[in-house]
């Protein structure tokens, strides 16, 4: 919806017709009723800065009295309306396990498939509903046929996981890894596209790329390599973990080939729950990871033969996903990058802090690093977690040393004012308790 005024009057319908909701209804229907006074025109960036309305937004989840989170990008809590729904799908299928989750809430899948698939911007035919990114890349890179001296290029600054996953296949089929290591930040689209293309061969068969690089925030061109990719017919595969549902684009947009993402990042959906997405003509180039009677097949529900699950946790996903689309993805990013700026605009001329994320909203969004001159980010991470209940993570891996910050839409400024003074005291004085 593009105006407010309808926003508001339809998240407040939608809540008001879940009688599972209840326990939320009455305090965040009349909370954002009355936020329809508001204007009706606000693009993203105002619509970012309506503190009333954000309010309602974090009313709308458990937010700890005793804890400020800031560590959003590892996983983030569900909405009020999220949690109800787990609860309520989980007591019913205990009333009657086989009965309620193989033949009620199993129906739920494929309706569930087609709302995620628009949201993505591509057929129902090319997403696989699973738990976790995860378990998504690693289905395609174990799936695909590649053979000893096969060339993966590929970068250190990726997550730990799927370098692993690389790896065992290096360790078992002989294939060459092809390594690129980055100075990060960076807001130059050709220093990426370079830096790929100098690495692809006529050996080159797939590039991994990360969309959003975890430890800092940093977005990467993903559509001008894969367009570079695609001109020596090698294949995409891009790990959209820290994007899907916090920037606004389709995966298509992304040109890549190969995609997965966990929803329980920044759609807020249950723990534990994630898609991957094959583009159609590619989805019988991938084995099934698990058992299938056609692990070779073009059907994308191969991938989804995992045994019994929560069907619960899967069923509750549509109702983040409700969440997030009444809120709606280009403000919910707009929000992200405007709490990350406003932090790291308070603390990038404080001395001895390092900002070590761009501020420019085409490199970076919600997630920001910081690291302080002589301190190393574990101690950092531990003041500002026992003096000021304020839970970060340090991070160390390769040539990234800094607090990764992560807010969430429930972040308020509040909380960030007490993260600006955190950092100003250990600089100031130290990460001695």
């Amino acid at each position: 919806m593009s105006g407010r005024r309808g926003f508001v009057k339809q998240m407040a319908t939608v809540l008001g017709s879940f009688a599972i909701a209840s326990s939320i209804e009455n305090s965040l229907k009349d909370g954002l009723m009355a936020a329809e006074t508001k204007s009706n025109h606000l693009t993203p960036p105002e619509f970012a800065k309506d503190e009333e309305f954000w309010y309602w937004v974090r009313e709308s989840y458990t937010v700890s009295p005793h804890l400020i989170n800031l560590n959003n990008g590892g996983v983030a809590p569900q909405p009020k309306v999220t949690q109800d729904a787990q609860d309520k799908y989980n007591r019913m299928c205990n009333e009657g396990p086989s009965y309620y989750m193989w033949r009620i809430l199993d129906a739920g899948r494929e309706p569930l498939r087609e709302n995620l698939a628009d949201l993505a911007g591509c057929s129902a035919e090319e997403i696989a509903i699973n738990r976790n990114s995860t378990e998504g890349l690693n289905t395609i890179i174990f799936g695909l046929n590649l053979k000893a001296g096969d060339e993966v290029v590929l970068s250190k600054q990726g997550y730990p996981n799927m370098i692993n996953a690389w790896k065992q296949r290096e360790k078992r089929d002989g294939i060459k890894l092809v390594w690129l290591n980055f100075d990060l930040p960076q807001e130059d689209d050709a220093y990426f596209v370079e830096r790929y293309v100098s690495a692809f061969t006529d050996k080159t068969k797939v590039v991994h790329l990360t969309h959003m690089i975890n430890w800092t925030g940093q977005v990467k061109p993903v559509a001008k390599i894969a367009d570079e990719a695609h001109k020596r017919n090698i294949d995409v595969i891009c790990d959209g973990a820290h994007s899907f549902a916090l920037m606004d684009y389709k995966i298509p947009d992304l040109h890549c080939d190969y995609f997965a993402t966990s929803l329980h990042k920044w759609m807020s959906a249950p723990f534990g729950s994630g898609l991957m997405y094959i583009k159609k003509d590619k989805i019988k180039d991938v084995w099934a990871l698990l058992s299938n009677d056609k692990p070779d097949g073009d059907n994308i529900r191969k991938f989804e033969s995992l045994g019994t699950r929560s069907f619960a946790s899967e069923m509750a996903i549509g109702y983040s996903l409700d969440f997030h689309n009444m809120i709606g993805t280009a403000r919910k990013q707009a929000r992200l990058h405007f709490l990350k700026n406003y932090w790291a605009e308070k603390v990038k001329d404080i001395p001895k802090v390092k900002l070590n994320t761009s501020l420019d909203p085409k490199y970076a969004c919600a997630i920001g690093n910081f690291s302080i001159q002589g301190m190393e980010p574990g101690d950092i991470d531990n003041k500002l977690l026992t003096k000021y209940k304020i839970h970060t993570v340090g991070i160390n891996w390769e040539n990234i040393h800094g607090v990764r910050v992560t807010p969430n839409v429930y972040t308020s400024l509040k909380d960030l004012d007490k993260l600006v003074r955190g950092i100003e005291d250990i600089a100031k004085n130290g990460t001695k308790i």
